[in-house]
C-alpha cells in the first residue's frame, strides 16, 4: 500500500489526501431535496445524499490527488444505511484509482482486534467463501492497548498489501493532556513514535518507507519535527491543514529531505469549499464539486510552493 500511495503522490506531484467527511449541513440543497422527496427524511435518504455528494467530489478530484480519507463516524451514526454509503464510497473511489484510507481509529484487545482486522483490511470467511467488506487500502488505529492490539492487523498488511496509520501526536487542542506526558524515556508521544517505527521495520516498501505509518497533527509543528527525526522511515498522515489552522509552512518538519514522508489531509476546506463567502459569487451550490476541485488545486499549489 505505501508504495502505491507514494507512486500516486509522485505521479500527481501532490501529497494531499481529501477527507470525505459529509455532514447534512454542508450538503447542497438540491441534492437533499431530491432524496428527501424520494425516501422521506430518513437514514436511507441521508445515505443516498452522502453518496451523490461524495461521487461528485471524487469525479472532480481523482486526477489531481492520490488518496481520499472517509471518516467512518460520519456514516455510522446513520446506521446500516450510512455504513452502506461508506462502503459504496470506498468502492467508487477505488474504481477511480484512488487510495482509500479508512479513518476508523480502532483499538481493542487481541480477539476484537482480529475481528476488526479481518473486516477492515483482510477478508471475512463465510464457510468456504471470502469477502472484502470495506475496500480500504489503509486504516487508522489507536495504540493505547499496546502491540497485542496492533499485531492482528500486521498479518493482513503483509497478505493483502494494506497499511496502517497509528495515532502518535494528534491535531486536537487537548492532545497534550495525555500525549505530552513525561515518561522516563521522554514524552509519551515520542515513546509511541519509537514503538510505531519499530513495529514497521518488517514491512518496508521499495521507496524505503514502512506500511505502518503514523498520524501526526500539523497543528504541532515542533513535535512533528521531533517525530520526523525519531521515525525517518515512517510515513505521516497529517491532519490539521486549513480549517484547523495549520499552514503549509508548518508542515516542513513532517517531510524528509527526499520530499516524501507525509500526506496532508484536508476535509472541510475542500469538500465544503462552495460554502466559503469568497466562493459564493463564483460557485452556486450545483457547482459544489467544481469548487472542491479548485480548492484541491489551490492546496496542491500551496504545498508545492511552500514545501519543495
Amino acid at each position: 500500500m505505501i508504495d502505491r500511495l507514494i507512486d500516486g503522490i509522485i505521479e500527481k506531484q501532490n501529497p494531499t489526501v481529501v477527507g470525505l467527511d459529509p455532514r447534512l449541513e454542508i450538503m447542497p440543497q438540491f441534492i437533499k431535496e431530491k432524496y428527501f422527496n424520494e425516501y422521506g427524511k430518513t437514514p436511507k435518504a441521508v445515505g443516498k445524499i452522502f453518496f451523490a455528494f461524495n461521487k461528485g467530489i471524487i469525479d472532480n478530484i481523482y486526477d489531481i490527488v492520490p488518496a481520499v480519507k472517509p471518516q467512518i463516524a460520519m456514516y455510522e451514526r446513520y446506521g446500516h444505511e450510512g455504513v452502506q454509503c461508506y462502503i459504496e464510497t470506498n468502492e467508487y473511489a477505488k474504481s477511480k484509482g484512488l487510495i482509500v484510507i479508512g479513518d476508523i481509529k480502532r483499538g481493542d484487545i487481541t480477539s476484537t482486534a482480529q475481528a476488526y482486522a479481518e473486516g477492515h483490511i483482510g477478508e471475512v470467511k463465510i464457510e468456504n467463501r471470502y469477502y472484502n467488506i470495506y475496500n480500504q487500502d489503509a486504516i487508522t488505529l489507536s495504540p493505547y492497548l499496546g502491540f497485542d492490539s496492533i499485531e492482528p492487523y500486521i498479518k493482513y498488511c503483509k497478505e493483502y498489501d494494506k497499511g496502517l496509520f497509528i495515532l502518535v501526536k494528534t491535531s486536537n487542542p487537548n492532545s497534550g493532556e495525555i500525549q505530552d506526558l513525561e515518561t522516563k524515556e521522554g514524552k509519551l508521544y515520542e515513546k509511541i513514535g519509537e514503538l510505531v517505527s519499530r513495529w514497521g521495520k518488517a514491512l518496508m516498501g521499495k521507496h524505503g518507507y514502512s506500511q505502518i505509518g503514523a498520524v501526526v497533527g500539523a497543528t504541532h509543528p515542533k513535535q512533528a519535527k521531533a517525530l520526523r527525526n525519531i521515525m525517518p522511515d515512517t510515513y505521516f498522515l497529517v491532519p490539521g491543514y486549513g480549517a484547523q489552522g495549520a499552514k503549509a509552512e508548518d508542515l516542513k518538519g513532517c517531510f524528509n529531505e527526499d520530499g516524501l514522508g507525509a500526506i496532508i489531509n484536508s476535509s472541510r476546506g475542500i469538500i465544503a469549499a462552495y460554502l466559503k463567502e469568497s466562493n459564493k459569487p463564483k460557485f452556486s451550490e450545483k457547482d459544489f464539486a467544481l469548487a472542491a476541485r479548485e480548492a484541491a488545486i489551490h492546496m496542491r499549489d500551496d504545498l508545492q510552493k511552500n514545501l519543495f
